[in-house]
C-alpha cells in the first residue's frame, strides 16, 4: 500500500513514466475511414516540423547576424547551473520566428533537438528560463544593445530615399503589469494597455525602433522625443524623404520641429470645426483634381487655432455609392439598419484633409498618403502575427525589451523572405506555411547530417526551388568571398535581397559604421 501511495505522489508531482513506458511498443490501431490504421511512436528519431528553417539558419550565419546578437548581449549569468546565454536567446528567437505569442509556447519547442542543433544550441530551454535572463538584462544596456541591431539590419537601405511612417499602436492588456493604465483603447474601451510607439521604413516594411509605454502615454507627444533621438541617431545624410502620420501626428509642435529639422513631412488633420470650413469652402468652387483611386483633390491654405503660421492643405474628396446603410440602435440597444436611397439630383462625398509641406502634385500627394496603408498592414502583422499582442510580463522593462527583440526576428525574416521571393513582399501568415513549415527527419552517417523535408503546401515544388536557389546564392559567397568580413557579406545579402527595389544597385558599407 505504501509503495502504491508513494508512486501517486511521485506522479503528481511530475515523475511520470515516459512515453515509452506508458505506450505498448507495438503501438495501436485506429479505425479511420481508411481502414484500419496501425500507429507507432518513435522517441529515439530526431525530426522538427519546422524543416525549412535550416535555410533561415544558413542565412543568419552567413550573415553573421546571429551571433553578433548573441555575442553583445549584456546578459550575463555567475550561477555555473545557469543555461548557457546563446541557448537563452536561441529559444526566444525560434519561437518568435515560429510565431509563438506567449512565453508558455516555447514549450513546444522544448523537445526539438534538431532546432537547437541547426542553430548551435545545446539545447531549447524552457519558458521560466527566457523569462528570468531577459531579467537579468539591465534595461539601458539591453535597450542600447536592441538598437545598435536594429540600425545594422535597416541602415544600409537607409541611403536610398526612402519614407518614415510613425504610428502608435495600442494593446490591451489583461493582468497586473506595470503601466497597465486604462486610457485611449479604440477596440476594448475601458481595458488597460500599453502604447507601442513604432518607427517604419515604408515599403521594406523594417522596423526601425519602437518604444513601449504605459497606456495612458499614447499621443504624438509621447511619440515626438524618440522620433528625433532617431533621427538623430541615424544622421543627416540618411533621413527620410518625407515623414508620414495620420491625424494624430498632424499638430503644432510635431510640425514645426520638421520644419525647423527642414524635414518634409505629409498627415492626415483631424475634421474639427475650422478644417470642417476650409472643406464648405473647397465644395463651393471648381477646380477639384484627379488624385487616383477615385480621389479628387483641391489645394488650399490654412491656419488653424494655435498654429503659428499659415500651411498648405490638401482637401480630398471621393463619392460615394447611392444606396447608403445607417446604423441606429433601438430603445433596448439592439442595433438596427436602415438602407437610404439617394436620388439623381444629389452627391454624396467622403472628405479627408492632408496638411503638408511638400510642393508635390495633387496626385502624387494622394498617392503618398494612400500608400500609408502599407504601413498600417505591417502594424497590424506584428501585433497579431509576431507577439507584439503577447509576450507580456509584470514588468515594463522586459515588455520593452521583447518588443524590440520581436522587431529584430521580424526584420531578419522579412529581409530573408525578399532574399527568397524579390518580387512581393509576403506577409508571415503566408510565408510561414510556405517557407518554414516542413516535416524535417534528420539522419547521420558517416559524419554527414542529411535532412529528408516532406511538406503537404500546394505551392511546395515552387518553394524548393526558391530555397535552393537562395541556398545556392548563400553557399557561393561562402566560397568566393572568404576575404569579405562579416558587414561586407551582410550589404551583399541585403542587396541581392532588395535588388528589385534598388533596380539591381550594389549597397556600400558607410564609412561611419565599422568594418570589422
Amino acid at each position: 500500500m505504501s509503495t502504491k501511495l508513494e508512486r501517486v505522489i511521485a506522479d503528481l508531482v511530475g515523475d511520470r513514466p515516459s512515453v515509452d513506458q506508458w505506450v505498448h511498443p507495438a503501438g495501436v490501431q485506429v479505425d479511420t475511414y481508411a481502414g484500419r490504421v496501425q500507429v507507432e511512436w518513435d522517441s529515439e528519431g530526431a525530426s522538427t516540423a519546422l524543416g525549412h528553417v535550416a535555410f533561415f539558419v544558413e542565412y543568419l550565419k552567413t550573415a553573421g547576424l546571429f551571433d553578433a546578437w548573441v555575442a553583445e548581449c549584456p546578459l550575463d549569468y555567475r550561477s555555473p547551473n545557469s543555461p548557457a546565454k546563446r541557448d537563452v536567446l536561441g529559444t526566444a528567437l525560434l519561437s518568435v520566428v515560429a510565431g509563438h505569442w506567449r512565453y508558455a509556447h516555447m514549450t513546444a519547442l522544448r523537445g526539438d533537438a534538431v532546432l537547437a542543433e541547426l542553430l548551435g544550441l545545446q539545447g531549447v530551454v524552457s519558458e521560466d528560463a527566457v523569462r528570468r535572463g531577459l531579467g537579468k538584462i539591465d534595461e539601458k544596456q539591453g535597450e542600447v544593445w536592441c538598437r545598435h541591431h536594429l540600425d545594422y539590419a535597416c541602415f544600409a537601405a537607409l541611403g536610398e530615399p526612402w519614407i518614415l511612417d510613425v504610428d502608435t499602436t495600442i494593446k490591451p492588456l489583461f493582468g497586473r503589469q506595470e503601466g497597465a493604465i486604462k486610457s485611449f483603447n479604440p477596440h476594448k474601451p475601458g481595458r488597460p494597455s500599453h502604447a507601442y510607439h513604432t518607427y517604419l521604413v515604408a515599403n521594406l516594411r523594417l522596423v526601425l525602433e519602437v518604444d513601449v509605454q504605459a497606456g495612458d502615454r499614447h499621443t504624438s507627444n509621447h511619440t515626438a522625443p524618440g522620433l528625433w533621438k532617431l533621427l538623430d541617431r541615424v544622421g543627416r545624410d540618411r533621413w527620410p524623404a518625407m515623414l508620414r502620420g495620420d491625424a494624430g501626428f498632424g499638430n503644432e509642435p510635431i510640425m514645426v520641429e520638421a520644419e525647423r529639422r527642414e524635414l518634409p513631412y505629409l498627415f492626415k488633420l483631424r475634421l474639427t470645426a475650422n478644417v470642417r470650413k476650409a472643406i464648405t469652402r473647397a465644395m463651393g468652387g471648381r477646380g477639384w483634381s484627379r488624385a487616383g483611386s477615385g480621389w479628387e483633390g483641391k489645394e488650399d491654405s490654412l491656419r488653424l487655432t494655435g498654429w503659428s503660421r499659415q500651411r498648405r492643405i490638401i482637401v480630398m474628396r471621393r463619392r460615394l455609392e447611392r444606396q447608403l446603410a445607417l446604423a441606429r440602435h433601438s430603445d433596448h440597444g439592439q442595433l438596427l439598419l436602415g438602407f437610404v436611397e439617394v436620388g439623381p439630383d444629389k452627391e454624396l462625398y467622403e472628405y479627408a484633409v492632408l496638411v503638408t509641406s511638400l510642393d508635390s502634385e495633387i496626385a502624387a500627394i494622394g498617392q503618398f498618403y494612400r500608400d500609408r496603408a502599407d504601413c498600417e498592414n505591417a502594424f497590424d502583422e506584428l501585433k497579431n502575427h509576431w507577439g507584439w499582442g503577447g509576450f507580456t510580463t509584470r514588468d515594463l522593462k522586459r515588455c520593452r525589451l521583447m518588443a524590440r527583440i520581436v522587431a529584430l526576428a521580424y526584420n531578419w525574416w522579412n529581409i530573408y523572405v525578399r532574399l527568397v521571393n524579390p518580387d512581393r513582399h509576403m506577409e508571415a501568415i503566408t510565408s510561414r506555411p510556405l517557407l518554414l513549415h516542413a516535416i524535417a527527419r534528420k539522419t547521420r552517417h558517416a559524419g554527414r547530417i542529411t535532412l529528408k523535408l516532406s511538406t503537404s503546401h500546394g505551392a511546395a515544388p515552387w518553394a524548393a526551388a526558391a530555397l535552393a536557389k537562395a541556398a545556392t546564392f548563400l553557399d557561393g559567397l561562402q566560397r568566393t568571398a572568404e576575404q569579405l568580413t562579416s558587414q561586407q557579406k551582410w550589404y551583399r545579402i541585403l542587396s541581392h535581397a532588395l535588388r528589385k527595389w534598388l533596380r539591381g544597385r550594389q549597397l556600400a558599407p558607410p564609412p561611419r559604421l565599422s568594418t570589422a
